[in-house]
């Protein structure tokens, strides 16, 4: 084997790996492997995704722990199997909620 050889196969399997590493996960039927939903009243004080209610603009905006307008992205179907105190049934909403007092 010639050194141009050796050079150009190693370039194309490490042109492969960079190629497989990129490319999402996907399941046999061609799916993402893991779809994300948005799930209320499961995140800690500052760790929300996104926006949490009126006066906050993005993540990291919730004031509280477990705020029913704020939510963090979770693997579907999920959200509503996950604690969350201040929810009327315990657990996380797929929509806001008005927060139960404790």
């Amino acid at each position: 084997m010639n050194k141009t050889m050796t050079s150009t196969s190693l370039a194309i399997a490490v042109g492969a790996a960079l190629v497989m590493a990129a490319s999402p996960a996907t399941a046999a039927d061609g799916s993402k492997v893991m779809e994300k939903e948005k799930c209320y009243g499961v995140a800690l004080k500052g760790k929300n995704d996104c926006k949490a209610g009126a006066g906050t603009t993005c993540a990291g905006t919730s004031v509280r722990d477990y705020q029913g307008d704020a939510w963090s992205l979770v693997p579907q179907g999920t959200c509503v199997q996950l604690p969350s105190p201040t929810s009327p049934t315990g657990l996380g909403q797929l929509e806001p909620f008005q927060e139960k007092r404790a």
